[in-house]
């Protein structure tokens, strides 16, 4: 069996295997804050694909207006969040845990409140409603919990090179760090000894002047060293080079750091592995042994293996991935990863938050609202004349046509196959997904001169793969 599938323990819990569902926003809860139908239908999908660790979406520590976003700030969301870890648990073998934040006001005008604003009364207080929020989490019977330290909220601007605070909480590293070891440390001494709690914080801001690995290690060893049980590693996603639009609140993803968070498809997989790689080593060389996990661009079961075969992590995280299909996990470790339907990394996820609008992946048949569930067994099929496969070249690049294919519950989309003559042999490779509603692909990262050869194959709601078409050869004209 697959190393990702050897159980892993953490604190107080075992996870059934290495692959983790990091925190994502979905923009389904109300302006409430509480756990609604659509959430527990999110969260309940996860759990049935069989992933290891699920992360909730992030969720306030405190009472500031935010939208569609959870809150644990109160006993008054206890009894939502705790039926929503009963039903996790009761869906399948993942364990769970919600992610907590805190956050800073922003306003429409452009204004954000940033952390030299906060006295040395809110920042006590910042400390106090982390505590308590965990406390709430243990309480639920969550199996551990997560302190958000990443991307443009509250402990991350405090940790950031950027910080402008001119006291103890500002300026060097050890100043940076104070108030998210008190966090911490009031977390621990809280929950108590057998409760896990792990922190999510950002290898590199991916910012001009912003840190990179080699802070992020030295954070990594002193929260390690504080009582967190796993650090997950993220990248990007801050204010500072957000994209202004005017009379929009700034979205810290829309700049390059946001590209860099969640790298698409113009990205290469695994873009960020060597941040984990990084501080893992750091961790080790210290005698720490504290689990990293990995994330950005994770897709494929082989890449995933290596993660932890080249010790860049020691847990897989996938979001994009395992919304594109939550059953990702359970066909991995049946060996099936024919029947995975893998994501495209466009981004349309990203650009619906950015719009603050429900998050959906762009692959699931419209209105639905969730991967497709199905144990259909019969692949999809070519017409009888078959897939009538053809290209044209045009201004640089190359265009494919199919026919539609069929089948007996639903064409979920194709698989572009393509190989490079001059180099690999021909040999064939996923290069890129379209959805079903499309029948043709246009190539971009072609060279005038280049020989190229193209196959496509059909899968449905299971991802049960149809026939490969012949390969197609085509020369680029120079």
């Amino acid at each position: 069996m697959s190393v990702l599938f050897e159980p892993f323990p953490l604190r107080n819990v075992v996870l059934p295997n290495r692959l983790v569902l990091p925190a994502m926003v979905t923009r389904l809860s109300g302006e409430d804050g509480l756990v609604n139908d659509d959430i527990r239908a999110r969260y309940v999908r996860f759990a049935r694909g069989g992933v290891g660790l699920i992360v909730l979406e992030a969720m306030a520590v405190h009472g500031a207006k935010s939208g569609p976003l959870l809150r644990i700030s109160s006993d008054d969301f206890k009894p939502g969040l705790s039926d929503l870890r009963a039903r996790v648990h009761d869906a399948g073998p993942s364990k769970v845990v919600p992610q907590i934040i805190h956050f800073l006001k922003i306003a429409r005008s452009g204004w954000r409140q940033t952390v030299d604003m906060l006295s040395l009364e809110e920042i006590d207080a910042i400390v106090d409603a982390y505590g308590a929020a965990a406390v709430r989490a243990r309480e639920c019977g969550f199996d551990g919990v997560e302190l958000h330290m990443a991307h443009a909220y509250t402990l991350s601007s405090f940790l950031s090179r950027l910080n402008p605070r001119k006291d103890a909480y500002g300026g060097s590293l050890a100043n940076r760090l104070r108030l998210p070891l008190r966090v911490v440390e009031r977390v621990r001494r809280r929950v108590g000894d057998d409760f896990t709690v792990g922190v999510r914080f950002l290898g590199e801001e991916c910012i001009r002047n912003g840190y990179t690995v080699l802070d992020a290690g030295p954070i990594a060893i002193e929260l390690a060293r504080a009582g967190v049980d796993y650090v997950s590693l993220s990248a990007g996603g801050k204010f500072e080079d957000a994209r202004v639009i005017e009379g929009e609140p700034l979205y810290p993803y829309t700049g390059y750091s946001g590209d860099r968070c969640m790298p698409g498809s113009a990205y290469p997989d695994g873009a960020n592995l060597y941040i984990p790689e990084a501080v893992r080593a750091a961790l080790r060389g210290a005698g720490l042994e504290t689990p990293v996990i990995a994330a950005g661009k994770l897709g494929s079961l082989e890449l995933a293996e290596k993660v932890v075969a080249r010790g860049q992590g020691d847990l897989v995280g996938m979001a994009r991935a395992l919304l594109a299909d939550p059953d990702l996990p359970n066909k991995w470790r049946a060996g099936r990863e024919d029947t995975v339907v893998r994501c495209l990394y466009g981004n349309v996820c990203k650009a619906l938050d950015e719009s603050f609008r429900r998050v959906d992946c762009t692959l699931w048949p419209k209105k639905l609202g969730q991967a497709p569930l199905s144990a259909d067994t019969e692949p999809p099929a070519w017409p009888a004349a078959g897939a009538g496969l053809r290209a044209e070249c045009k201004d640089g690049r190359v265009l494919l046509r199919w026919q539609a294919a069929s089948d007996n519950e639903a064409v979920y989309g194709y698989q572009v196959f393509r190989g490079e003559r001059a180099t690999t042999g021909g040999a064939l490779v996923h290069h890129a997904s379209v959805r079903a509603l499309s029948t043709r692909y246009e190539d971009s990262r072609v060279v005038a001169g280049g020989d190229y050869r193209y196959a496509i194959r059909p899968y449905d709601l299971a991802g049960n793969r149809g026939p490969m078409t012949d390969v197609l050869d085509v020369h680029v004209p120079s």
